[in-house]
């Protein structure tokens, strides 16, 4: 029941970041030293995961370059650290041909899977503390699927997968619902996924018979749904900080709180903030 592999989708189009992602993947865009994905890679390879897929599509090439092995001729210590990275995990690659949906970019690591649990990272958001390594030792103790959630705010309700649970446990809940993307009056609680799951192959199944549903797509929380009628489903209440650089302001938001506690650049770049604050301009 140990978690080896890790399945980060990364074929969205980036809407919300457009004009930015017009010619890059939204999983590219920089957070101070680096892209977000590789954070993400990070996260699962500090979890102790080894084997990782990533999905992506159409215009997603430089995701590929990005995690190919460095020959520039002069290197800083962060190309090392994620050189040093891909030499210890292999990173396998799959397009999703079609955009239906995360559910359905789930359905294409089946074969990779095969017939062990395994960590979804979703390709545009970053978790610090990571999160992984969290769920993992929930999914330990409980030998069930598990999925990281946040309360949000009324207004983020209808941008996130909202669960009804039961508290079982101080931050861990027996999901009895989930609904993708509802409306703030129909919200069964404030409680909503946040991008991280550890899911048992039988997620495969339930996608299989899984109709379009918000949006026209696939969508895994409704696979999620009718999994949870059979078999149990834990939520892990995260207790720390999500950044979903899908959004411009948390982008923006990432890039200012991780600068600050940056070992290179926080005191630097703390100092201007504070003299641009003071001044009441950005000039």
């Amino acid at each position: 029941m140990k978690i080896r592999k890790a399945v980060i989708p990364a074929a969205g189009y980036g809407t919300r970041m457009l004009p930015i992602t017009k010619a890059q993947p939204k999983e590219m865009v920089p957070v101070v030293h680096k892209p977000v994905i590789q954070y993400v890679v990070e996260e699962a390879y500090y979890s102790g995961i080894k084997e990782i897929l990533i999905i992506t599509g159409k215009h997603k090439r430089a995701i590929e370059d990005h995690f190919d092995r460095s020959d520039l001729p002069k290197k800083d210590k962060y190309t090392e650290e994620i050189d040093k990275i891909l030499e210890e995990v292999n990173i396998f690659f799959v397009r999703q041909r079609e955009q239906r949906g995360l559910g359905d970019a789930v359905r294409h690591a089946e074969a990779f899977v095969d017939d062990e649990p395994f960590a979804l990272l979703l390709g545009d958001n970053i978790t610090i503390p990571p999160c992984t390594k969290m769920l993992m030792n929930v999914f330990e103790k409980y030998k069930s699927a598990v999925i990281a959630v946040e309360r949000v705010p009324p207004e983020r309700i209808p941008f996130h997968g909202v669960i009804k649970g039961v508290e079982i446990e101080k931050g861990i809940y027996k999901i009895e619902d989930m609904i993708e993307k509802p409306k703030i009056e129909e919200a069964p609680s404030d409680i909503a996924t946040l991008g991280r799951y550890i899911l048992t192959p039988e997620i495969f199944d339930y996608l299989k018979e899984t109709k379009p549903g918000y949006g026209g797509e696939i969508q895994l929380t409704d696979a999620l749904r009718d999994m949870c009628k059979d078999i149990v489903v834990y939520a892990y209440l995260y207790p720390g900080k999500r950044y979903d650089i899908g959004n411009k302001l948390e982008w923006l938001k990432a890039n200012v709180e991780l600068a600050l506690i940056d070992n290179e650049l926080g005191e630097k770049f703390k100092k201007w903030l504070k003299d641009v604050l003071m001044k009441g301009d950005t000039k």
